[in-house]
């Protein structure tokens, strides 16, 4: 593990990040617990899981390491896999289904929000590992997201038409 020295902007940039994947961790954890699906249950408690992860590598850069990213990639790349939205067909319908659309809804535009900002960040970091780390949460974000949309969409939440 490489130590680094980050610039006044470096750690200005990823406090905010820090404090953007605190909401995630608790907006996830918070929304496993009030899904009523089962199956969205376990999305949301997947990502929280993710999002813990992306919280402990943004305090190991804080704290001045630069983590090495191909045995994480390793793991996440496998979660990924494993949990790659499912097929059933549009089910619930109701006050569940609007709760559990309301919990999506939000959820997604936090997850583009927080991309977003991962996106201006990494621009501002001299070191190419942490910017690999950064680009690296950022794609898990976007896959969150594209993950919910699924969701939303395989249980008529969503249309994209």
């Amino acid at each position: 593990m490489m130590s680094i020295n980050l610039t006044q902007k470096e750690k200005m940039l990823l406090q905010d990040q820090k404090s953007h994947e605190q909401v995630c961790v608790e907006k996830y954890t918070n929304y496993a617990n009030q899904a009523q699906d089962p199956e969205l249950k376990q999305l949301f408690t997947t990502y929280g899981e993710q999002e813990q992860q992306h919280l402990n590598t943004i305090n190991q850069i804080l704290s001045g390491q630069v983590p090495n990213m191909d045995q994480q990639g390793q793991q996440q790349g496998q979660q990924q896999q494993n949990q790659q939205t499912s097929t059933q067909a549009p089910g619930k319908t109701g006050m569940d289904n609007q709760n559990d659309a309301a919990l999506c809804n939000d959820i997604l535009m936090t997850e583009k929000y927080v991309s977003n900002t991962y996106d201006t960040a990494i621009f501002e970091f001299r070191d190419t590992n942490i910017r690999n780390a950064l680009n690296h949460i950022q794609k898990e974000e976007q896959q969150h997201g594209e993950g919910v949309f699924n969701y939303m969409q395989s249980k008529g939440m969503y249309n994209v038409q």
